[in-house]
């Protein structure tokens, strides 16, 4: 079983590093790393240093060169460093070696989202996703990794499936993934027969990367309180609630937060939360506006909906975070008039990209709320009058 507890008694001491290769830049991979240092954050670490490589490809043996496994370890023994995560992937025979040449714990940038998922688990369904994610990584990575589990005696990286002997056998793991797979799928009978039962509303999914504030948004137009906090994945499980605008109700769910390199293990047992948002009738992309990187964070959700075939839904997307785009992109000597110059272009901009499918809002300052409850409003009896042309009690 899964340990959710919070089982981190001291402060991990983290070093990141990360490797230039393929078409990747150094300013991507800094970025990487950027975020890379918020997951070590939101699971409980502290991120003392960053080490780059450019290498054409990674070292099948360490992914980083000698010498550079020699810089990382000499830092680690002089700063007494507890554990090494790495942007990418590695291999369980990467893992043991790497873990054997710094003489401490290594863990990579999945084993570290599933960490997260795996403490923010919280009912049923999402303990068993995130279980049978966590056996699907460790399946191919069963014996390089688990030698050096053994020696690390728990933290990040370890809140893992089973640390016995026993579990180490690859065949009883591949019976444990069958046994979760069938839990899920009588799971995914029930969360559909849920789904149905909803009868005629228009259903709405808020949708984006992680921390983008779709939780705080979601508190503001349901006015129903749903936790939120400034960590990445901060909850896992879909949230409906049933909004009434004007007599017009419609269903409103929050939904998982996307991410750059999200494990695929993560995205295939996810597969009923994320029925929401492949059933809905309407998508809100939620994008946080004030991050430097947010084109980015866009396309990496579009492409997420795109692997999950709901790109194609309607689509309203709300830049959020105005406030904070505001203060970070305007000096305050700048003229007014040229403050509202730059936003209406930023505003042309996006309505010409959207094909006026946009609003800019501020969910913590409560900034043209009601603008985007008129929008929404408006879309969901567009909806409604498409679905039952000839009943009027909805619009």
């Amino acid at each position: 079983m899964i340990d959710n507890k919070n089982s981190i008694q001291k402060e991990e001491r983290a070093i990141l590093v990360g490797v230039v290769y393929k078409e990747q830049t150094e300013t991507m991979v800094n970025e990487y790393l950027g975020e890379l240092a918020f997951l070590a954050e939101t699971a409980g670490a502290k991120t003392e240093k960053t080490f780059i490589q450019k290498l054409p490809y990674p070292d099948s043996k360490t992914f980083v060169g000698k010498g550079k496994l020699e810089e990382i370890r000499t830092y680690v023994q002089a700063k007494s460093i507890t554990l090494a995560i790495f942007d990418d992937e590695l291999t369980g025979s990467q893992i043991g070696n790497i873990s054997d040449g710094l003489g401490i714990k290594v863990i990579d940038r999945s084993d570290l989202i599933l960490d997260i998922f795996a403490r923010r688990a919280k009912t049923a369904q999402a303990k068993v996703q995130v279980e049978l994610a966590q056996y699907q990584y460790i399946l191919p990575r069963l014996k390089g990794m688990w030698k050096h589990l053994e020696r690390q005696g728990g933290g990040i990286g370890s809140r893992g499936p089973g640390e016995t002997e026993i579990e180490t056998d690859r065949r009883i793991v591949k019976d444990k993934i069958g046994l979760l797979r069938k839990r899920l799928l009588e799971i995914d009978k029930q969360a559909t027969t849920q789904r149905q039962e909803r009868g005629e509303y228009i259903r709405v999914a808020l949708v984006g990367y992680t921390n983008v504030g779709k939780s705080t948004l979601m508190t503001l137009l349901s006015k129903s309180e749903v936790f939120a906090e400034n960590k990445l994945f901060a909850t896992l499980d879909t949230t409906t609630r049933k909004v009434v605008y004007e007599q017009t109700p419609f269903l409103l769910s929050d939904t998982v937060g996307f991410i750059r390199k999200l494990p695929h293990h993560l995205v295939e047992s996810f597969k009923s939360t994320l029925d929401e948002v492949r059933e809905a009738d309407c998508l809100l992309h939620v994008v946080d506006i004030s991050h430097s990187s947010y084109e980015d964070q866009m396309g990496t959700v579009n492409k997420t909906l795109q692997d999950i075939k709901a790109f194609d839904k309607p689509t309203i997307v709300i830049f959020n975070k105005m406030d904070l785009y505001q203060e970070n992109t305007f000096d305050p000597w700048l003229p007014s008039e040229v403050k509202e110059d730059m936003l209406k272009q930023l505003h042309r901009r996006w309505d010409n990209l959207t094909h006026g499918h946009c609003v800019f809002i501020s969910a913590t300052e409560k900034m043209n709320v009601d603008g985007l409850r008129d929008i929404i409003l408006n879309k969901v009896k567009t909806l409604y009058q498409e679905r039952y042309p000839y009943l009027t009690q909805f619009y």
